[in-house]
């Protein structure tokens, strides 16, 4: 039984790592391509460890375009990243704690809204929405990328801290209450402190998505100095003329770093806060 137990552990880990090696050959065939001289990436594609290793690649691009460094498309990105969190964990946890522990009328038919706006597609909202900010002056402004996640109710991380809410004992509340405690107090001196894992997952993947956001970026920002990096990177690509694929993968390699590391420094919260286990013991 044991060696059965054994052989099946093995075979398990070596398709588990075969799987995980062919999902990641792109991301490292990507990074050894920043590495290669720009003339030679599709002619040698098959070879993934450069013969001559060159940071050319990484020097043309981080130059940037007419005079804009590709520093300043890393700070536009972090600026958009950064803003859109911390408004959207602060707007959603505040809607969460009210429906999870308030009671008022039409509470369910919130809920339900909720959830339906999840389902929505964004490509229905996109015309409406573009229509819209147009009239109140926002194109060619960071305004769309970061209000809408500050002040509008985003479901995902709403229902997420929602379940994590409900899971933690009322008695805090009302003990909170007998001292005097009115819904705002306890939800800034009790709930909020608690609510640290999913508060950190929600802030890992809406920076995620707003770091990697493309679409947004180029409906609504005109400029080229006020582009992300995920838009600045097709600057590479010029169907018209010729690309420099060398220096878009050595950016390209870069902006995968600030993901790469949250995610391995910061993965334990996503854990913690995807099970919505709220207090334990």
């Amino acid at each position: 039984m044991k060696k059965k137990k054994m052989h099946r552990k093995i075979i398990y880990h070596v398709i588990v790592t075969i799987f995980g090696l062919i999902m990641i050959y792109p991301l490292v065939w990507m990074i050894m391509s920043s590495f290669k001289d720009t003339n030679t990436i599709f002619t040698t594609a098959g070879q993934l460890i450069p013969e001559e290793f060159t940071l050319d690649n990484y020097i043309n691009g981080w130059k940037g375009f007419a005079g804009v460094g590709f520093g300043t498309f890393f700070k536009n990105s972090l600026f958009i990243s950064v803003v859109a969190t911390v408004g959207t964990v602060f707007s959603s946890s505040i809607v969460a704690y009210g429906l999870a522990r308030c009671r008022f009328r039409g509470k369910k038919i919130l809920v339900v809204a909720m959830l339906l706006s999840m389902m929505l597609p964004a490509q229905v909202l996109m015309i409406p929405q573009y229509l819209w900010y147009q009239k109140l002056g926002w194109v060619n402004s960071y305004m769309p990328l970061i209000i809408p996640y500050c002040f509008a109710v985003q479901g995902f991380f709403t229902y997420l801290m929602m379940n994590f809410i409900q899971g933690i004992p009322r008695e805090l509340d009302e003990a909170a209450k007998i001292d005097g405690c009115s819904y705002y107090g306890i939800f800034g001196r009790i709930i909020f402190p608690l609510m640290l894992p999913v508060l950190i997952t929600s802030g890992i993947f809406s920076f995620m998505w707003r770091w990697d956001d493309f679409l947004s970026a180029l409906l609504y920002i005109n400029d080229s100095a006020k582009y992300p990096v995920s838009l600045a990177l097709k600057l590479f690509s010029d169907p018209g003329s010729s690309s420099d694929y060398g220096a878009m993968f050595a950016m390209a390699t870069l902006s995968v770093l600030p993901i790469m590391l949250i995610f391995i420094f910061l993965q334990k919260y996503i854990v913690e806060g995807i099970s919505t286990s709220g207090l334990k013991g």
